[in-house]
């Protein structure tokens, strides 16, 4: 039997082909090989986030074992594209430089129903609840929340009280904030 720790390590980038978060994996297309790579939850949960959106951008460190090629690290993700966000029945428009500049914010989720397509977030130290949008959660690369998952938000002032206008993985952000 060949030990899995003498077979190298290397990165590839590709694009989330799909991300089962029940299920507990999903598959990535290289963009070297062309072919499937397996992306397990602990691998995504290591990297600080419990999903993944389809069709974002992901470059990860992978090993061949027994059952194929495997991601073995998560280095980055970026969101499936689209400029800026729209927010549905606000008539606002941000680009996503405008979005950029605004604060993170330390939250936890109160509750994410991605069937209603919404949900709640706290910010740590505030009582008022941030409305979070299915869509923005998508364009900042995620596919679902877990009720008290940690996580940083981007918050815009909407006609309805404050809205997220960006996720970030908790460990991303503090990544993203040395």
């Amino acid at each position: 039997m060949e030990d899995e720790d003498e077979n190298p390590v290397q990165v590839l980038h590709g694009r989330v082909k799909w991300f089962d978060p029940v299920k507990g994996f999903g598959f990535i297309l290289s963009e070297e090989t062309g072919s499937d790579v397996l992306l397990h939850s602990n691998v995504l949960r290591n990297f600080g986030q419990s999903t993944v959106a389809d069709g974002a951008e992901i470059t990860v460190t992978v090993q061949e074992t027994q059952r194929g090629v495997q991601a073995v690290e998560v280095l980055s993700i970026t969101p499936p594209e689209g400029a800026g966000f729209a927010m549905a029945g606000e008539g606002m428009n941000f680009s996503a430089e405008e979005i950029a500049a605004c604060p993170l914010e330390p939250a936890r989720v109160k509750w994410f129903d991605k069937g209603k397509g919404f949900g709640f977030a706290n910010v740590f130290g505030k009582t008022e609840d941030v409305f979070v949008h299915v869509e923005v959660l998508r364009m900042s690369g995620f596919a679902d929340l877990a009720a008290g998952e940690a996580i940083c938000l981007r918050i815009i002032e909407g006609k309805r009280g404050r809205m997220a206008a960006q996720v970030l993985a908790w460990d991303a952000a503090l990544k993203a904030q040395k």
